[in-house]
């Protein structure tokens, strides 16, 4: 009987390592460890690289992109860096690389960014440009399309006022080819749809304190003004303030662009003006971080992707303001 006992308490010691061992395996089954995305797997690594400015256009898409990847936080982890030259982005661009990002969201204002983007290309990661065009065939673009704000611009005058008038043009030579090509847009659909409208071009800044300087010099030198083509909503903001002080009721419609909240904010004010933003948000960068996760995924991504135009007036500036953006 002893050695009965003696033999079945052997039996048992033995089972116990191998039930443990089966038990530990069921345990583990469906981890995913190899392989992200599910529940406790590792994290995409994805850097943003901003310009350091505290407002404006430019503030608001460090703001804009860290907005998007919170809401991506259970598919990634990011890391924001912001810079005040090229040779500070160049040198967060390296500590992202360190760090080991997968994927590089960069919004480059500055000459000199090709190389050390390129660089990071040749080690492995993805590269998605926001706005600003860079020469390498592997970086991925995002952007709003500066010509059809143009062609937008003139379709919503001739809404307005008519296929007859006088439009001021308010261009912006030190802009390169963003003032080129919305200009070309808004001047060649006028051409196409309203021939016989008068159009008046002056050059002035994105900013509400050439608008306002600017434009108060026109508004002396011509007597009949229906509508005004600006691009950019700061220097709106100036020739709003200039028409306010001159006391003229001739003009109609003022057009802007950009997607400033100040500047929505004013457009119920004006019953008397149609204030007008073709949007060129530095939201957009939003898209820019779902290119880069996309691309980290496999997933097939064109390698430019141009946003279209987006009007915002009196009629549904609300469903665009947004109390948290600095601009």
């Amino acid at each position: 009987m002893k050695k009965a006992f003696f033999l079945f308490m052997v039996l048992v010691l033995c089972l116990i390592p191998v039930l443990s061992a089966c038990n530990s395996e069921k345990t583990n089954e469906g981890g995913g460890t190899g392989s992200k995305g599910g529940s406790g797997d590792k994290k995409y690594k994805v850097g943003i690289l901003a310009p350091a400015v505290t407002h404006g256009w430019v503030a608001a898409v460090a703001y804009h992109a860290e907005v998007r990847a919170k809401e991506l936080s259970s598919e990634i982890e990011y890391q924001i860096q912001t810079s005040s030259n090229a040779s500070e982005m160049t040198s967060q661009l390296d500590d992202l690389m360190t760090w080991g990002a997968e994927a590089i969201v960069a919004f480059p204002q500055w000459e000199g960014m090709e190389v050390p983007i390129q660089k990071a290309i040749d080690e492995g990661i993805k590269v998605v440009n926001f706005d600003i065009v860079i020469n390498s065939d592997d970086v991925y673009r995002v952007a709003g399309d500066n010509e059809d704000m143009g062609i937008q611009g003139a379709k919503y005058v001739v809404d307005k006022i008519g296929t007859e008038g006088n439009v001021v043009i308010l261009e912006v030579p030190s802009s390169g080819s963003v003032s080129e090509l919305r200009g070309k847009g808004f001047v060649e659909t006028m051409k196409e749809i309203a021939p016989d409208m008068e159009l008046h071009t002056y050059a002035t800044q994105f900013t509400r304190e050439d608008g306002l300087k600017d434009f108060a010099d026109i508004l002396t030198s011509l007597d009949k003004i229906d509508a005004v083509y600006s691009m950019d909503d700061e220097t709106s903001i100036g020739v709003l303030q200039a028409i306010k002080e001159s006391g003229r009721k001739d003009i109609k419609v003022v057009t802007g662009g950009g997607g400033m909240q100040e500047y929505f904010n004013m457009m119920p004010e004006n019953k008397d003006i149609w204030i007008q933003s073709a949007l060129y948000s530095p939201a957009m960068v939003k898209d820019a971080v779902d290119v880069a996760l996309k691309v980290l995924k496999g997933e097939k991504v064109e390698k430019e992707t141009i946003i279209p135009t987006t009007i915002v007036d009196r009629d549904n500036y609300k469903e665009f303001l947004d109390e948290n953006s600095p601009y």
